[in-house]
């Protein structure tokens, strides 16, 4: 690491997170609400307008787009922050991190175990941190090249296309509960029967619900209906996988050694979720239809922080940053995402 002082790190970026939280209250809580009503606005009139796509086509495609809007505000903006605990002290049912499930193949108390816990404490450190590539692709040269590698490229596209049902599998692939024997230094807090239970009955009721019931109630318009849903589901999944592409694996995020993490004091895992993370710019609604996580920095820095202040701390964080020469990570859409998809293709070969 760099002779960084990180005890004044540490400080700076403490000062800015209780800053803000003191200021958290009734406009985090208008917010969020607002954001599940228009939610809630998007989803039924997406779905009225795909069953009037018979009087004219356009409104077919208004209707996947509102509901793929909706899709992805529940998974972005809603269920990955609600399920952070950012909104778990306006003690509101709805929106507290136990009770909350979104709308998705994976279930909401895997997630918990593996990305509120493992992935947000042992950010990029390799072979504890197992959202690095999934488990499906090469990102850095701290993993051997397989022949496999090659084709990576393809792995991703379809890891993107399928994405929400990769997150559901990513805890099972880890625990090796349908292949191999599970590895020695991992322990598991739920039996694999458990797993696979909730595995197969959180996937089995989103496929019911878009690919059954919804069509059903279309009646007629069947066909209509199911087509629109599951084009809906193809633009979250692309959407999502992308922003969290961006914010993970671009060219510049850095990992880390177990080792180098032991004993790790609070500036120094604040120096790491730094450079393990990159930010996209964007317009506000940019910013909303990502979760935030076009603020993925501030995001790791402080997961229970409510989303929609990451956009006030990003720059007082880029300025402790550039105070300690420490690199902050951040351009545009096009840059970041071309980025991710060089690294993709650079780690494809030896």
């Amino acid at each position: 690491m760099k002779n960084i002082n990180f005890d004044q790190l540490a400080h700076d970026l403490d000062s800015i997170k209780m800053n803000t939280l003191s200021k958290v209250g009734q406009q985090d809580a208008n917010y969020i609400r607002s954001v599940v009503k228009k939610q809630r606005l998007c989803e039924w009139s997406g779905r009225i307008l795909l069953m009037l796509g018979f009087i004219q086509p356009i409104l077919w495609v208004v209707g996947v787009l509102l509901l793929a809007v909706a899709k992805i505000l529940d998974n972005m903006e809603i269920g990955h922050n609600v399920m952070h605990g950012q909104y778990d002290w306006m003690n509101d049912k709805q929106l507290n991190s136990q009770n909350y499930e979104w709308d998705i193949a994976c279930d909401g108390q895997s997630w918990h175990r593996v990305h509120n816990f493992e992935h947000h404490t042992y950010t990029n450190i390799i072979g504890k941190d197992r959202d690095f590539g999934y488990g499906l692709l090469r990102l850095s040269n701290d993993f051997k090249w397989r022949l496999k590698n090659v084709w990576q490229f393809i792995t991703y596209i379809n890891l993107s296309v399928l994405f929400q049902w990769g997150v559901s599998y990513h805890e099972l692939a880890a625990e090796r509960v349908f292949i191999g024997k599970k590895k020695e230094n991992r322990e598991g807090g739920v039996s694999h029967s458990t797993l696979k239970q909730r595995f197969f009955s959180k996937g089995a009721r989103q496929l019911i619900k878009d690919y059954v019931i919804f069509p059903l109630l279309a009646g007629p318009l069947f066909l209509w209906a199911l087509a629109g849903n599951l084009l809906a589901n193809l633009i979250r999944n692309l959407w999502t996988s992308t922003i969290i592409f961006c914010g993970h694996f671009t060219e510049d995020t850095e990992t880390f050694k177990q080792e180098d993490c032991i004993n790790e004091t609070q500036g120094q895992w604040y120096y790491r979720q730094v450079l393990g993370s990159s930010n996209i710019k964007g317009s506000h609604w940019f910013h909303v239809l990502t979760g935030h996580l076009s603020c993925q920095i501030e995001h790791h820095l402080f997961p229970d922080m409510p989303s929609s202040r990451y956009q006030e701390v990003a720059p007082q964080v880029q300025a402790v940053m550039q105070k300690h020469g420490i690199d902050y990570h951040t351009g545009g859409f096009f840059k970041q995402y071309g980025s991710v998809l060089k690294r993709i293709i650079r780690y494809s070969f030896k």
